[in-house]
């Protein structure tokens, strides 16, 4: 469980730099009239932070559970479209985290010796 912490204090940083560097404006604010349901954490979209998450924690749990990767993959899936649907994140921004979160926990598994 360590693992995961850390990786996800790793993630937090990485996104939170990486949204600061290229301020990207999120679609609500990029194209006016665009409603969305639910308000976001900050006003940058790339990349998505969910999205990045997500993928670490379902890519490592599988590998120490599994069986459960046949709900985590998913659930991993899900959450990154609803980024999407929800008019929170480009496609782009949801991709590059999926990307992140990958490459972090493969670094995760990799320092572990898995």
């Amino acid at each position: 469980m360590a693992w995961l912490l850390a990786s996800a204090g790793v993630g937090v940083l990485v996104y939170i730099v990486i949204k600061r560097m290229t301020a990207r404006p999120r679609p609500l604010h990029a194209h006016q009239g665009l409603k969305v349901s639910v308000a976001p954490l900050d006003q940058y979209s790339f990349p998505s932070g969910h999205t990045l998450h997500a993928v670490n924690f379902a890519i490592q749990l599988s590998v120490f559970a599994p069986p459960l990767m046949w709900l985590l993959l998913p659930f991993a899936m899900a959450i990154a479209i609803s980024r999407l649907v929800l008019g929170l994140h480009y496609l782009s921004d949801v991709l590059a985290g999926a990307l992140l979160g990958g490459m972090i926990a493969l670094l995760a598994l990799y320092l572990q010796g898995m």
